[in-house]
Order: C-alpha cells, then structure tokens, then sequence
C-alpha cells in the first residue's frame, strides 16, 4: 500500500494522518471546507501529505478512510471508491445526525447504511471505538508486548485483510468481530467503546492504557443490544 486517502480530517481523520505518515504512508487529506483549510495540517505532516477533495482523496487512495458525521455519510462520493476498501469510523450520536430509523430500530448498522450508500466499495468498520488522543498514544511496533488491538469488522474477509494489514503498520492488531451486521458492539455505550484504552472513567478524561486482544475481545463479546 502506498497511499492512504482521508475523507474528513477531524480528530480520527487527523489523528490517522499522523500514524500513516510516521509509518512512511503517504496520505490525501480532504474534508468538507476545501483542500485550503487543511494548509496547516499538511504543513505539519510534511511531503508525504497533501490536501484535495473528497473525490480526489478517494480516487487517490489505495484504501480509503471515511471518517465524517453520520448525517453527512450520503456525501461521500460513490464512483472513485468502486472497488476500493473503505474503513468507516463512523457512530451514530442521534443529538448531532438526527434520527435514523433503521438504527434505532436496530435493523441496520452505521456501516450497513455506508455499504448500501457504497454498493461497488468493500466497507470496513475500525478505529470507530477508540478516542482519539488514545489512537494518538498508544501505536506500537508489531510484536511489542504492550500493543493494543482494535476491533474490525466486515462483509468482505479479503476487504478486512487489507484493512488489518494497515492497521498493522499504524501500530495495532485487530480483532475480528464478524460481519458488518455485528459492528454494533463497538457502537457508543457498549464495552468496546473506550474503556478498554483508558486508565479510568469517564475515558475522554483519562490517560491511555494498551487494550489487548483479549481485552476488546472480552469487552465485545460483553455487549448487549440495547
């Protein structure tokens, strides 16, 4: 893999440009404001990043990671992801992206709803259940013996191959929750969703913690529908 393309540049999507280019990936940063509000960002990131449109970082990407709003999900450009893998860190927080009646029915995922909007991609769910300053900290080198692991998950077992394989290089193993119907155990309010990387709760106020496999596998299997 070679290049990494972003679509939204907030707190994951910033947080992941760093991990990519620090593992000598190159990255195409977009979001909704336009290439000139990610100067600085880029600035900082130095030459292996550069800032486009979402149709150009999609197009640009070998694997490509929409990290946006829930309720901005149908903005996403179809035709340059055909094909391509697409990890989606989205959640779902009603209070900001309004209702969406599959999902409080629970008759559908976050990353179901991304899959139907991206019928020719090949979507996986990841770093959806991490803080950010925490996915910032805790990167380490493949068999460190304090590396942390992140849940996966996905329709497609070659997709989620891919996906483990660059998340592997960021600096993290994965577990393999199941298919994109079962990504519901990282949502917010389940196990999985923070506690397992930080030292105490609430955990956005907490210092990081490595979360071990067993760790996010204990924690997702604890979820619960609610």
């Amino acid at each position: 893999m070679t290049t990494l393309g972003l679509i939204g540049s907030g707190n994951i999507g910033g947080t992941l440009a760093r991990l990519a280019v620090a593992a000598g990936i190159d990255v195409v940063l977009s979001n909704s404001r336009g290439p000139e509000s990610l100067a600085e960002l880029v600035g900082e990131l130095g030459e292996r990043a550069r800032a486009g449109t979402a149709e150009e970082a999609a197009a640009a990407g070998d694997i490509v990671v929409v990290t946006v709003p829930l309720k901005a999900y149908r903005d996403v450009p179809a035709e340059p992801l055909v094909g391509k893998v697409v990890i989606d860190t989205n959640n779902y927080y009603p209070e900001r992206d309004g209702e969406f009646p599959d999902l409080e029915a629970g008759t559908a995922t976050s990353s179901e709803l991304l899959q139907r909007h991206l019928p020719r991609s090949r979507v996986v769910k990841a770093f959806n259940n991490i803080y950010f300053k925490h996915l910032a900290v805790l990167s380490r080198p493949a068999g460190a013996p304090d590396r942390s692991a992140l849940p996966i998950a996905g329709d497609d077992s070659e997709a989620k191959a891919a996906a483990a394989q660059l998340i592997s290089a960021l600096g993290f193993d994965t577990v393999d929750i199941g298919g994109a119907s079962d990504s519901w155990r990282t949502q917010p309010g389940t196990p999985v969703y923070g506690p397992p990387y930080a030292v105490s709760e609430p955990f956005w106020e907490s210092e990081a913690k490595p979360g071990d496999a067993e760790t996010v596998r204990k924690a997702v299997e604890a979820a619960e529908r609610g």
